[in-house]
């Protein structure tokens, strides 16, 4: 396989606000990272696979005090989170990224058939024996590459804060992808980092851990949320109307008696 001299790219969304991303990575597990600056401290919102340095990667961009975020603890969001010195997830999961427990998925084995079958059916499917499509040296082993243990420093809940000195983020909790999956919703702005409680692509809604009665009330509350823009943990940003498009259409879904993840809403 090939060796990547760059193995993460990026993109200025305003002047606050930098996505990250992981180019050779397969689109299922290929994560949005969120860098958004603050007066005081910045902000880092997942933190992708952690088969590079992305402390590294970002040193210009890292220039002060920084707390790193984790929507949730699956293996394509928290692979780099040991890299950060002050870690924050939500308390139900907190276990799951103190013990580096969360099993690492990069190869077409590592799914099984029913798996293989409802991503292609919410158009992610696995084509290729791994899904990256360079490694970024030659020592680098697919097979062997494990999250590591990343205890948080804080432990949220629902209504939490984290200030960043002119801005300020609330914790929602918004389960249903996973138990802990949480949102940073800033209200003056109207913006929303969602992480995979919803993004504008298939939703996975019976991998482990996930509920789908929680996803339904979870859905009931962003449609009705205020924003102005959601970055998700996947795929492009989008607006208000579309945000209440999606949830509506997974809503009618499920209300139609749907229980796996039905297809995406198209464009």
């Amino acid at each position: 396989m090939r060796i990547a001299k760059r193995w993460f790219e990026r993109r200025r969304i305003d002047d606050d606000i930098t996505l990250i991303w992981e180019p050779h990575v397969d689109p299922l597990i290929r994560c949005n990272i969120w860098h958004v600056r603050g007066r005081d401290r910045d902000l880092l919102i997942d933190t992708g696979l952690g088969i590079a340095s992305l402390c590294e990667a970002a040193r210009d961009l890292f220039d002060k005090r920084l707390t790193a975020v984790a929507t949730h603890t699956h293996f394509d969001h928290i692979g780099g989170m040991f890299e950060f010195d002050e870690r924050v997830v939500h308390e139900s999961e907190a276990a799951i990224m103190a013990d580096g427990s969360a099993p690492m998925m990069l190869r077409s084995c590592d799914f099984s058939d029913d798996e293989h079958q409802e991503l292609a059916d919410i158009g992610y499917p696995i084509e290729n024996d791994e899904l990256v499509n360079a490694v970024p040296d030659a020592a680098f082993d697919i097979a062997g590459h494990t999250t590591r243990p990343a205890p948080c420093t804080r432990a949220v809940r629902e209504g939490d804060r984290l200030d960043l000195g002119d801005r300020s983020f609330e914790v929602l909790h918004l389960p249903g992808h996973s138990p802990g999956s949480i949102g940073l919703w800033e209200a003056e702005s109207g913006v929303l980092f969602s992480g995979d409680a919803v993004y504008d692509g298939g939703l996975l809604t019976s991998f482990p851990g996930s509920d789908l009665d929680d996803y339904v009330c979870t859905m009931l509350r962003l449609r009705e949320l205020p924003v102005r823009v959601v970055h998700g943990g996947h795929e492009a940003s989008f607006g208000s109307e579309r945000l209440r498009a999606i949830a509506d259409h997974y809503l009618q879904a499920w209300e139609a008696g749907v229980t796996t993840a039905p297809a995406p809403l198209p464009g």
